[in-house]
């Protein structure tokens, strides 16, 4: 069960490995293309097509006849990986061993939708995945297996997602393994250290030249590749959504929001931040100084917030 590009190893994984998935649960096709007039298939639902299993995409599984179809499977476990629809109380019983779920943080931390990218935006130095066991309330459940996985300082979310993703495909195919003989072991989660990764809004996503270049490097990274952190420049025709993919701390000062250099260096409320790698809306990701070659943004310049 399972719907995005992080929960497509895992599947791998395990179909190579010969266990016998009797279905495959992923959310329904979204609109695509430039009108949202056509659909795509979730990463999840192409994966499973590839590997000739039947795919199912109910809308709800809160339906009578969801828990029947779901119990007619006579499944002895559920693998549950970022799948995005609530799991209610009769899908969660009916698998014999019950539902595993692979969390992409160290839980209790950053339980809930967006752990990889909080974990970044707080500054954590590491993270990791864990197989839990799933109960009713979100990511509680007792935890059987952790992988710790270290952040660098230049790390992006979109780099630890497909380190994360990996890592996470053997730690649950490990799981399974001591599953099927009964010697996969659950420990309840400590109750102190808690914490919830709350969804990415857009307004977190504009960067706020007032906040430390610490902080906002932290907001690049979480952010990068999507949704990305972004400011509003005047470009030569009004202004314009800028992202910022890569940046670097620098010791340099000026009033926030002035560009100091002619390398795209922002003065922030504490040091400044060297913007490595840009995007404008509607064209690939460039450097630095490919974005100066075709946008007018001197030094002196003071960057705005957006009304």
């Amino acid at each position: 069960m399972g719907t995005p590009d992080f929960s497509v190893p895992v599947l791998t994984e395990i179909a190579a490995r010969g266990h016998d998935i009797a279905a495959v649960y992923t959310r329904a096709p979204k609109p695509a293309g430039r009108r949202g007039l056509e659909t795509a298939p979730s990463p999840v639902a192409v994966a499973a097509t590839k590997l000739g299993l039947p795919v199912l995409m109910p809308a709800s599984l809160r339906a009578p006849e969801a828990a029947a179809l779901f119990a007619s499977h006579k499944a002895d476990v559920a693998i549950v990986v970022a799948y995005g629809l609530i799991l209610p109380k009769a899908i969660l019983d009916a698998p014999a061993k019950g539902c595993l779920n692979l969390h992409a943080s160290l839980l209790p931390r950053w339980r809930g939708a967006a752990p990889i990218q909080r974990a970044i935006m707080a500054g954590d130095r590491e993270t990791g995945v864990a197989v839990m066991r799933m109960e009713e309330t979100l990511d509680t459940g007792p935890v059987a297996l952790v992988e710790r996985i270290g952040i660098g300082p230049e790390m992006t979310a979109g780099e630890l997602h497909d380190k994360l993703a990996s890592t996470g495909a053997h730690l649950m195919a490990r799981a399974l393994d001591l599953l099927a003989p009964g010697a996969l072991t659950f420990t309840p989660q400590a109750a102190t250290g808690v914490t919830y990764a709350e969804k990415i809004s857009k307004a977190e996503a504009v960067i706020d030249w007032s906040r430390d270049a610490s902080d906002l490097h932290n907001l690049v990274r979480g952010l990068s590749p999507f949704p990305g952190a972004a400011f509003f420049a005047d470009l030569g025709k009004g202004p314009e959504r800028v992202k910022v993919l890569r940046s670097h701390v620098v010791a340099m000062q000026g009033a926030p929001g002035t560009v100091l250099d002619d390398a795209l260096t922002i003065a922030c409320g504490r040091d400044a931040l060297r913007l490595l790698e840009v995007q404008r809306a509607g064209r690939a990701p460039m450097s630095a100084a490919e974005f100066l070659r075709g946008a007018r943004l001197p030094r002196g310049t003071l960057l705005r917030q957006p009304n």
